[in-house]
């Protein structure tokens, strides 16, 4: 890490370079680095194996017209990327001492020109149209240059600091604009020579090492030295692989220190926080941003001390700092005690869990919400006192949503730890109704981060116990649903729509589709109207056999009508799950059988379109109807296939994929298999599942015939049990943009016209589809004013 002023030891202590020799180690970031690096380069070399594509060839003939007279600094550019640069790097490093740099600048480089060598051997020149103009014998793969240039700026980065890498990237980026603009590279034969040299400098991280990779104690104790600490030993305590990594510390004055050093950022509100947000069905709050590690600290240090203003028991912050090659430190002082994790249930008195609502309501007061109230963040000493740990997530200034959200994150820390009952008594005992309800809305999984949710053993079923045991307690009924739609998601879905309905006919021609669509029969574009609505119908009866509990009819269907609003407006469905449960939840069934139903009626749904698809492509295929459908043959199929399937197996093996996958797979097919044991059920189920699917194939089949008469209805319906099963497999809303893709390429295999297809999909998806979401808008309220969800 580069220095920032922010440390005490700028020019004094422990020598740069002694620092820099002692974080010199090994970390399995650089290895994962490594083999994605080698993927994305044997992917490169298989385009390799294709001639160059029109868009790699048009990028070429741009940069081909840089004007002339620049070219002599791109000459002396690719000079960097031979020999002359690797004697030169070589050479700058033994003239600084830098006896490792130097080494390191001359091996790799050195190994870096003969494997780009060896690989233009074996690969040889790429092919090129014929006009196209070129070195005669062609283009060779990979550019030598580039990745010697890489290679050199990966290797000597650590040590030279982040500007140093920013700059060496920046010259591999004009080393590869200059070997193509020059003529001797095409643009993937430069991305290939980056992806090279960047392989071989991350396994010379991995062979050797690199700076910054281990935190060494010796640097520790001599930052907390300077800074006036007076440490007399130090102990490195237990480490996770992604968490940050502690120290203790004994001083000359008799503190136990504890010294956190922060290599990474532990939290980042990401683009997946950011899907997870979308998913979810209230408003949960962002975790704050932060741009490094030493921000990390910082921040944590000044929530501290700001909750330890407002007298919530905290240890106190004695030093936050940035070190010059190491992480960033944070020291506290040490309260001896126990983790609240650590402690069994008949442990944690009554005294003790009021103690622990009393110091959440002094810092809902000072609005500062925590929102890492895990159990093994909260701390109790020796005399029975709850001291709050580890601010790294907090937010100072809360408001009433966050707020909310911390206080449900207690509630489920406390009752993994002592249960759901003593949970939720200390808790209405110690703090305001109004707060509790507030919590009450936020205790569903989507609005929990999977931290929280990981302390209870019995995961979502603890959840629900919890959500039914508060609102009992309350006097409060269980949250209703709320719209996942909102402003943003309205925009976006709009933008996605204008994109995909636009774009499409383009694929004909936007005034052959719209003559098409003037010319329709409108008899059958009513029938694909009527077929969207009994669609539903039809997957109101698949409910119903879903659930070992009765459901009344009428009531079902008008949810599912409402669920076509929810559901096919919010990414992969959650939507219909999130209103069914809680309609389900309302009619008096637990949580965990509400879950239960909807799971199983959406395994039922997919199993009845597997069967079909399959049966369907076999009988249709023997047929003739698939003219036009040509299947990939090859090697690269067989290798493709065989490298998914064992990465599939790999996954179910795992386990996470024991935990994740096979375990509830076996449970729901369990389910399966006991409905089919009772008729009435499995016909409900099936039958109403086979008849939402085969009606929704029909809508699309009176669609296309309202343009186009010769085509096979059974075809057209297995095109579209197909494409709606694989396209709702994408997480954007309704599938939108995937269903109709894998639509329009079993139209295609049929043989039916481009313009026919392209119009028939649009009007079909329009009416069936996306035209019941208006009618389940209103319906939606209705429900909500009748309380019925």
């Amino acid at each position: 890490m580069d220095s920032t002023g922010a440390s005490p030891s700028e020019g004094t202590g422990i020598s740069p370079r002694s620092r820099l020799r002692l974080s010199i180690g090994r970390r399995p970031k650089d290895l994962a680095k490594l083999g994605l690096v080698g993927g994305l380069l044997a992917l490169s070399v298989l385009l390799v194996l294709v001639p160059a594509n029109p868009v790699e060839l048009a990028v070429y003939q741009q940069l081909e017209r840089i004007p002339a007279v620049t070219d002599p600094l791109w000459v002396v550019l690719t000079w960097v990327g031979g020999w002359a640069g690797i004697a030169g790097a070589t050479a700058v490093a033994m003239y600084f001492g830098w006896i490792r740099v130097a080494l390191l600048c001359a091996v790799s480089g050195a190994a870096t020109w003969v494997l780009a060598g060896v690989m233009q051997h074996v690969l040889g020149a790429r092919p090129v149209p014929g006009p196209f103009p070129g070195p005669p014998g062609g283009f060779p793969f990979p550019a030598g240059e580039v990745a010697i240039v890489t290679v050199l700026a990966v290797v000597a980065a650590p040590y030279l600091g982040r500007t140093a890498r920013y700059l060496g990237w920046t010259l591999a980026v004009l080393v590869g604009v200059a070997v193509v603009h020059l003529g001797g590279h095409l643009p993937l034969d430069a991305v290939g020579g980056a992806l090279l040299g960047w392989g071989v400098g991350l396994l010379c991280h991995v062979v050797w090492g690199a700076p910054g990779r281990k935190v060494s104690g010796q640097v520790i104790l001599g930052e907390l030295e300077l800074a006036g600490l007076e440490p007399i030993w130090i102990v490195a305590l237990r480490h996770r692989l992604l968490e940050p990594q502690e120290f203790a510390v004994g001083t000359t004055a008799g503190w136990t220190l504890r010294a956190k050093v922060v290599r990474r950022m532990s939290r980042r509100a990401g683009p997946w926080y950011k899907i997870k947000r979308l998913l979810t069905l209230l408003d949960v709050q962002d975790e704050p941003r932060l741009s490094t590690p030493h921000h990390e600290v910082e921040h944590e240090a000044y929530v501290t001390l700001l909750a330890e203003r407002a007298g919530v028991r905290t240890p106190q912050v004695v030093l936050a700092c940035d070190v010059k090659h190491a992480p960033a430190l944070l020291v506290v002082r040490q309260v001896p005690g126990r983790r609240l994790s650590e402690l069994r249930g008949d442990e944690i008195d009554d005294e003790l869990l009021a103690a622990i609502w009393a110091q959440l309501a002094a810092l809902a007061a000072a609005r500062i919400a925590h929102h890492d109230l895990r159990a093994k963040n909260v701390l109790v000493d020796g005399a029975n006192r709850p001291w709050l740990l580890s601010f790294t997530f907090s937010h100072t200034g809360a408001g009433a949503a966050r707020l909310a959200q911390d206080l449900a994150e207690a509630l489920v820390s406390m009752a993994a730890v002592v249960g759901t009952e003593r949970a939720v008594q200390s808790a209405i005992g110690a703090l305001p109704v109004e707060q509790l309800a507030a919590a009450l809305r936020n205790l569903v999984p989507l609005a929990l981060p999977r931290r929280i949710r990981n302390q209870a053993q019995r995961g979502r079923f603890l959840l629900a116990e919890l959500r039914e045991t508060l609102a009992d307690g309350l006097g409060l009924p269980i949250p209703g649903f709320r719209s996942p739609v909102r402003p943003i998601t309205v925009i976006g879905l709009l933008l996605i729509a204008a994109a995909v309905y636009l774009l499409l006919p383009e694929l004909s021609s936007m005034g052959e589709v719209l003559t098409a669509v003037q010319h329709a029969n409108w008899a059958w574009l009513a029938v694909a109207v009527v077929t969207g609505f009994v669609a539903i119908l039809l997957s109101s009866i698949s409910v119903q056999g879903s659930s070992r509990i009765p459901l009344p009819f009428w009531r079902t269907f008008l949810v599912q009508m409402a669920a076509a609003f929810t559901g096919r407006t919010t990414p992969g469905g959650a939507g219909f799950f999130g209103i069914n449960v809680v309609y389900m939840e309302r009619l008096g069934l637990r949580r965990p059988l509400a879950v239960g139903v909807t799971l199983l009626n959406q395994a039922g749904t997919g199993a009845v379109a597997f069967v079909v698809a399959v049966i369907g492509v076999f009988a249709v295929g023997l047929s003739g109807t698939f003219t036009n459908l040509s299947i990939p043959t090859g090697w690269p199929v067989l290798v493709g296939t065989a490298a998914v399937v064992v990465v599939a197996a790999a996954v179910i093996a795992s386990p996470f994929g024991r935990r994740r996958i096979v375990a509830p797979s076996l449970e729901v097919g369990r389910e399966l298999v006991e409905t089919l044991r009772h008729p009435v059920r499995a016909l409900q189920l099936f039958g109403g599942a086979l008849g939402y699917l085969v009606v929704s194939g029909l809508g699309l089949a009176a669609s296309l015939a309202a343009l186009h008469s010769d085509f096979s209805w059974t075809a057209v319906t297995v095109v579209f049990i197909i494409g709606n099963t694989l396209g709702h497999l994408v997480p954007s809303p309704g599938g939108l943009g995937a269903v109709e893709a894998v639509l329009l390429a079993g139209l295609g295999a049929m043989g039916v016209p481009a313009t026919a297809a392209i119009t028939g999909v649009l009007i079909s998806r329009l009416l069936t589809y996306w035209l019941p979401v208006l009618p389940g808008i209103a319906v939606f309220r209705y429900l909500q004013h009748r309380g019925l969800i």
